[in-house]
């Protein structure tokens, strides 16, 4: 009997106001609650996933993490959090970012072309962050499944989780989890055809260029 081979699975996950943004209007993110209880419900997550796929934005941001195990006043599950971003392989989608930490490679162009490759290696799920990446990544059909941090915060403008679209997109809700801080976790897979089949009828054998 021949063994069924999984493919690996991109996962967008980030927090996100009940009205749908994933930071204010000028970039705030001071409304995340993010206590212990959900921070070592994301560090038990991580086991999942064996790559990061960012843009440029947000892996600036994430390179805080490069040195936060550092500091003695740290809980142990930030600790925890830090030696897990440090080790594990990046890879960041920027056509104008000139330097990265170790453990990370750069992509400029091709993400289909990258993704689909990076699909069919063996391997665990690969976790994406970062709005404009992430709308790339919408917009292409290369999303597998979306994972939600619902924040108790109505922010009125900011920049939204989901791009806007031409078509809909069908989900399967799968998982959900209430924090005590109010904070709702939502867990939805795609049901949509096969993500390449999909990018080849939107686009036919265009490559898409990186996100800035």
């Amino acid at each position: 009997m021949t063994e069924k081979i999984t493919m690996r699975k991109v996962i967008y996950s980030m927090m996100v106001s009940l009205d749908g943004f994933i930071e204010g209007p000028n970039r705030e993110l001071d409304w995340h609650i993010i206590d212990e209880e959900l921070h070592r419900f994301v560090n038990d997550q991580q086991s999942e996933f064996d790559t990061y796929l960012y843009g440029r934005r947000l892996y600036e941001v994430m390179t805080y993490w490069e040195t936060a195990d550092k500091n003695p006043s740290s809980p142990e599950y930030e600790l925890e959090f830090a030696r897990i971003w440090k080790s594990m392989p990046k890879i960041v989608f920027s056509k104008t970012l000139e330097q990265i930490q170790e453990n990370a490679r750069l992509v400029r162009d091709n993400i289909v072309e990258e993704i689909t490759k990076l699909k069919q290696q063996p391997g665990k799920n690969m976790d994406l962050g970062g709005p404009n990446i992430a709308s790339t990544f919408v917009q292409l059909g290369l999303i597998d499944e979306y994972r939600l941090f619902i924040q108790p915060v109505v922010l009125g403008s900011g920049t939204s989780f989901f791009p806007a679209l031409d078509e809909k997109i069908n989900l399967r809700l799968v998982e959900t989890h209430t924090f005590g801080s109010g904070v709702v976790y939502l867990r939805y897979q795609s049901t949509d055809k096969g993500q390449e089949q999909l990018h080849h009828e939107r686009y036919g054998d265009e490559q898409q260029a990186a996100s800035s």
